[in-house]
């Protein structure tokens, strides 16, 4: 699976991604630091890009709009760059359980000393 980790987070997520056998790029390391956010999501669209963001408010509304898109993760709180990395290899097991996250999304959180995760369908599928 391949991986693009938003600005918001530490590029140390390149990292744990690549210890758990993916592909990971962040933007900033790749010249697109400062980039709007539906550009973003555009070159993840067209790399087939997981976006790893903290940004929930944003992409959610922006991947709500797409037809398909390779999935995102959201890291919810906004804690340190240790967190993130446990957030992050946290969120990569249940993938490695749910196979792809093609037009999901799996938001990662904290409740005490472990995490939580909500995987759901962007867009969602319209009432039968």
């Amino acid at each position: 699976m391949r991986f693009l980790i938003d600005e918001c987070l530490s590029t140390d997520l390149t990292i744990v991604a690549s210890a758990a056998g993916h592909e990971a790029q962040h933007v900033a390391r790749i010249g697109k630091a400062g980039w709007k956010d539906w550009n973003v999501a555009r070159y993840a669209a067209e790399g087939d890009f997981v976006l790893v963001t903290n940004n929930a408010s944003d992409f959610r509304k922006i991947y709500a709009t797409t037809a398909l898109h390779a999935g995102l993760i959201v890291i919810v709180p906004n804690v340190g760059r240790a967190l993130q990395s446990e957030l992050f290899r946290a969120a990569l097991e249940a993938v490695t359980m749910s196979g792809d996250l093609v037009n999901r999304v799996l938001e990662v959180a904290v409740e005490g000393d472990e995490a939580t995760l909500d995987l759901y369908d962007l867009p969602q599928d319209p009432p039968a």
